[in-house]
């Protein structure tokens, strides 16, 4: 081969490598064009109906804004020094927590109960099933007005349970000292089946061979559900206490129907108390501080469990 024909393949095998880029480039270029235009449709609405919202409501807690129209002028930091020495607010922010801890406990604790009974071969399973799911699919309003019914202190079926055991009937829904109760048992007959579909798939991921060796090596019903369930479950259960948390720190619905509207220094919930001091006080500055107020500590508690989880994995 001479010379000349070595130089003129090496010539053209470069403009040929360039050329392939050049289509490579395009093709991506493409792709990427096709890509962002099957996410426009999500960008969009996040844009209107997350972003926008956020932004906006935090530049409305800097200011004076008021329901009426009035207002709106920059007061800097001024609804978040008020908000942070409101006794109301950390009232109301004690009473969500008690809430959430009444409710987290029984929720996770019944619905693996639940999911285990049936687990392991009740008759009728779906039946079971049905009945346990049925109520989460229930709007608030519905539940709510079921439980008024039960708790009702006359007719109620509540206090005819009492009257059966010889016990004196109880104004569930109008006594201070027991309303938060009848809502925790409202809202756990309402939402605990969401927990023990969780429960029961992650129970149907154990592998049946575990068992059978234990039940080879001696061990007992009770044995296997220590040794066996329940450490199988523990990623379940703290992804089941942590929505869980989450869900009933957002209490407002059932509490606010139940009660008929009122509110009072046991039963208002931190949302309740925004939702007041912004469409009751008309004071829409001030409750979207008191709502990144509140955003803020779910964050804290979110990076709080976070960490303690990655300890106790740390530490196994």
């Amino acid at each position: 081969m001479t010379a000349t024909a070595t130089t003129t393949t090496i010539v053209t095998g470069r403009a040929a490598t360039r050329a392939a880029r050049r289509h490579a480039g395009g093709s991506r270029g493409g792709e990427q064009l096709i890509g962002w235009v099957f996410l426009a449709p999500f960008l969009v609405a996040f844009a209107l109906f997350l972003a926008w919202p956020i932004l906006h409501g935090l530049y409305l807690s800097f200011t004076d804004q008021s329901l009426t129209g009035s207002g709106g002028g920059f007061v800097g930091v001024a609804n978040y020094v008020e908000a942070l020495g409101d006794p109301v607010m950390w009232g109301a922010f004690g009473n969500t927590v008690w809430f959430t801890v009444l409710s987290t406990i029984p929720l996770v604790v019944i619905a693996l109960l639940m999911a285990v009974l049936v687990d392991r071969g009740l008759p009728g399973q779906w039946l079971w099933r049905l009945s346990f799911f049925m109520p989460y699919l229930l709007a608030s309003t519905v539940i709510s007005q079921i439980w008024i019914w039960i708790f009702n202190p006359q007719i109620g079926a509540a206090n005819n349970v009492l009257k059966a055991f010889g016990l004196e009937p109880i104004a569930w829904l109008q006594d201070p000292a027991v309303n938060m109760l009848a809502i925790v048992i409202a809202t756990v007959w309402w939402t605990i089946g969401f927990n023990f579909l969780l429960y029961l798939a992650a129970l149907q991921n154990i592998p049946q061979q575990q068992y059978e060796a234990a039940a080879l090596d001696g061990a007992g019903g009770w044995r296997q559900f220590w040794s066996i369930t329940l450490p199988q479950l523990g990623p379940a259960t703290t992804l089941i206490g942590l929505l869980q948390i989450l869900a009933s720190l957002k209490l407002f619905d059932q509490a606010y129907q139940m009660l008929g509207g009122l509110s009072s220094d046991t039963t208002r919930s931190i949302v309740q108390y925004i939702y007041e001091t912004g469409f009751v006080g008309y004071r829409f500055g001030y409750s979207a501080a008191i709502s990144y107020v509140f955003f803020a500590i779910i964050i804290i508690l979110g990076v709080a469990q976070a960490l303690i989880t990655r300890r106790r994995k740390d530490v196994r």
